[in-house]
């Protein structure tokens, strides 16, 4: 790791009690950052269009997962909480759509 790159460590705390800390440099929290939002409003938009992404992804593109109805659900409730965070869909937002 390159000590002249400063870094930002933030700790994720869960509701089954446990936690996780994730560092990462904060110019990329700079660069990805909209307007003033603060440090932990940046990652949690990063957070969500993670899981947005990935549950897509697994539904949409994802091989060995068959017709799993809870899965799609899943993906469901995570578009719709997406689309309350950021008022587009995924897929105005991404520009993908099926």
């Amino acid at each position: 790791m390159s000590d002249d790159v400063a870094t930002v460590t933030l700790t994720i705390d869960a509701d089954d009690d446990t936690t996780d800390e994730v560092e990462v440099p904060a110019g990329l929290l700079e660069l990805v950052a909209e307007g003033d939002q603060e440090t932990a409003e940046i990652v949690g938009d990063v957070v969500a269009l993670s899981f947005a992404s990935r549950a897509h992804h697994v539904v949409h593109h994802g091989h060995g997962h068959g017709d799993d109805g809870d899965l799609e659900a899943q993906e469901q409730t995570m578009m719709d909480l997406f689309e309350e965070r950021f008022g587009v869909t995924f897929g105005e937002a991404t520009g993908h759509q099926h």
